[in-house]
This record gives C-alpha cells, structure tokens and sequence, in this order.
C-alpha cells in the first residue's frame, strides 16, 4: 500500500503562490544607455522621458519545469512510502517454567537407559528435558536449579538452544546437597510476576523431601494457587528408598493438588518419556500478534526526478545559447 507519512506538508505547494501575490518582484536598478544627443531626440519626437521598468516573462517551458520540480520536492518531503502486508507473529499463550532437582540424590544410578545401560537420575532428566524443549516450538521457558537454595538459571525466554545447553551443563551439587523444595516454589512465584500470558505451567522434577526450605511447600503451592500458576510435580526415583533419597509423595500430592496441577512418579526412563509426552501433548493457545508492517522509504525518487529535470533545463539553455552564437 502506497502513503505519505507526512501528507500535511502538500500545504506547502501554495507557497509559491503567496510569494508571488504578497512579495513584489525583484527589481535590478540599471542606468540606461547615455546619448549626448538624447535632448535633440526628445524634442523631435514630442514625448516626455519618464522612469520605468522591463519585467521579463518566462517562457512556458520553463514555468512548466518549475512547477513540476515544486511539486517533485514537495512530495519528496512528504517522505513517500510503500507499506507492505503486516507481520504476524505466532505467540504462545503459556509460560513454563522448569525447577530441577541438583541435591546430592540426584546422583544415584537407578535409571537404565533404552540399551540398557545404568544412568543416574540426572542424566535421564537431562535427556528428556532435552529432547522435551526441542519439541516447544517458540514456548518461553524458564529455568530453575535447586538444591539447599534455589537460583534462576535462566528467566523466561525463546531462546530454548540456550536454556537447553545450561540444562546439559547442570551437575548434581551446583546448588548444594539438600533440597530447598518449597524455596524453589517461591522462586518460581516471582519468576511469574513478570509474565503477562494467561496460562502458566510450573514444572517440578525432584527426587527428595524437603529438607531446608524456608518457606513451606504447601503454603508456596497455596501462593501459586493464587497467582493462578499450575503445578505439575514429577517424583524422580525409588519411593522405597530411605534417608536423604527418600521420596515424599504425600508432599508432591498435596502441592500438586493445591495448585491444580498433577502428580507423577517417573520409576524409570521409560514413564518419565511418558509423562513428558502427556504434558507436550497438552495444546497451548496461539495468538496472533501484529509485531510491525515493514515500510520502505521512496522519497529519493521524486527528489532524483526534480534534479534530472532541472539539470534537462539548464543544458537545454546552454545548448541554445552555444547555438546562437
């Protein structure tokens, strides 16, 4: 589509007229030619002497070539445009967010990969998460590593190269050995705050009860709750183990219950594949968002046209006058 982005400067093609109504025309005072003789010829011919002017007409060529060149600079100033179809950008309506169990658990080897071979839970997180991101297609995910503490590894972003190469660099430890689950929760909360969309998913993987969080898993969950923010928790490991390894499924229940989210329980690589192909399979609402329409200047044109026919005009003038000669 073509458009003036000023079109209120078109005013400006009345200007010449003004001028020439309002400002009188220029005038060069000349003598005339001295005649020692010039009484003599006064008297023969009977007329009086008096003072006047010559006013020198333009020729129709050239009054032609001076309206055209105004009304080429004029539309040149205008600043002429061709806006092209707009862009339209495909965008999730939903955020997740992934906190990631680093406790000292997390090293245990009760995973056996597709060949059979034995992997600690992390590593069989680190593969499905991998091959869960490469699969979100634009989604904004956020990244979250917790341990004694929780950090943000990365807010929330489309950039899913890099927050799948900050997963592949996680080590069991990096946030301490105990499991802060509720402080993870928290920092999620507020991770959220700055999401505007409106479906929010929360994903915890965690393979330990919580045994330093400052705030309790239930209470955050019910904060969650609030801030209209979901929780899936996915239990990584044995139930039956003891200790530190111990898994506290009444706790994963409960938040998951609280913030309207789900529960599952990965025993092996096999269902923690399964539960990450139902939470892929859950359909996410695009919306259109118009980001910008592209627009390409075309002001040069007119301008370049007004100088080649001003400079057509001057050489034309030239050319007569060699001529004549």
């Amino acid at each position: 589509m073509f458009s003036f982005a000023y079109p209120l400067l078109f005013s400006l093609l009345l200007l010449p007229l003004l001028v020439h109504w309002w400002i009188p025309p220029y005038r060069d005072r000349q003598l005339a030619v001295r005649a020692p003789f010039f009484e003599d010829l006064v008297t023969l011919s009977g007329q009086t002497p008096a003072s006047g002017s010559v006013v020198r007409r333009r020729s129709p060529l050239r009054t032609v070539v001076l309206v055209s060149c105004w009304m080429l600079l004029v539309s040149s100033l205008a600043r002429p445009q061709w806006i092209e179809a707009p862009v339209v950008q495909q965008t999730p309506s939903r955020d997740l967010l992934l906190a990631v169990d680093l406790s000292a658990s997390m090293q245990t080897e009760d995973f056996t990969t597709a060949d059979g071979v034995k992997s600690t839970r992390l590593d069989a997180v680190k593969q499905v998460l991998d091959d869960f991101l490469a699969r979100r297609k634009g989604d904004r995910v956020g990244l979250i590593f917790f341990g004694s503490a929780a950090f943000t590894q990365a807010p929330f972003t489309q950039d899913l190269d890099t927050v799948r190469d900050l997963m592949r660099e996680a080590q069991v430890g990096m946030a301490g050995p105990k499991t802060a689950f509720g402080d993870a929760i928290g920092l999620a909360i507020g991770m959220f705050e700055s999401s505007h969309v409106k479906d929010r998913l929360l994903i915890m993987l965690t393979d330990g009860n919580d045994t330093s969080s400052k705030l309790q898993p239930e209470k955050a969950a019910a904060i969650a709750r609030d801030q209209d923010i979901v929780i899936d928790c996915v239990a990584v490991g044995d139930p039956r183990a003891a200790g530190e390894q111990k898994l506290d499924e009444k706790t994963l229940r409960a938040v998951a219950k609280i913030a309207g989210g789900h529960d599952y329980w990965a025993g092996n690589r096999k269902d923690l594949d399964e539960i990450y192909r139902r939470i892929d399979r859950m359909a996410t609402h695009e919306i259109q968002s118009i980001s910008h329409r592209p627009r390409r200047d075309l002001y040069h044109w007119p301008l370049l046209v007004a100088v080649l026919v001003s400079m057509l005009l001057q050489f034309g003038i030239l050319f007569r006058g060699v001529s004549r000669r």
